[in-house]
């Protein structure tokens, strides 16, 4: 079993492809709350997740896996697809949010306080609370090898 939420994730891509449902039942929150960017018909994921499909010919092989807190996002790709998986994890190691991007770039922003913006010499503003930023942590590259044009999101965490 991986250590922290890039190894619960991990984990459940592992049990995925060798359909241990047990493990997924354990790695799954019973109320998982699922978001989806695609054409409905792409939903493979989510299909061999509730049962829906007890087969699908789609494998889930990330390419790359990183950690940010508890969000975890995966990218891979496999034929005609490129797909991402952004997961939240619990302290519990439990996974209790599913966002998936299919056929879609993502970036991935982070919401910082900068205390630059807010000083008096670079503002001209007396906001005392600052100012906010987005800060670009990771972005989709395998979209490039669909070779054809993909929508573009962010995900701010």
């Amino acid at each position: 079993m991986g250590e922290g939420p890039e190894g619960t994730v991990r984990d459940l891509y592992e049990a995925i492809n060798v359909r241990d449902v047990g493990r997924l039942h354990q790695l799954l929150a019973p109320d998982l709350e699922w978001w989806f960017h695609g054409p409905p018909e792409d939903q493979h994921l989510k299909r061999l997740l509730t049962g829906e499909a007890e087969y699908i010919a789609f494998e889930f092989e990330p390419q790359e896996v990183a950690a940010f807190g508890s969000t975890v996002v995966a990218e891979g790709c496999s034929p005609g697809a490129v797909w991402v998986h952004a997961w939240t994890v619990d302290p519990d190691g439990v996974i209790t949010q599913v966002r998936e991007y299919f056929n879609t770039s993502l970036t991935v922003t982070r919401l910082g306080y900068d205390s630059a913006l807010s000083s008096p010499a670079s503002s001209s503003s007396k906001d005392s609370a600052g100012s906010t930023q987005c800060l670009p942590v990771w972005e989709s590259r395998l979209h490039q090898r669909a070779r054809k044009s993909l929508p573009g999101l962010v995900l701010a965490i």
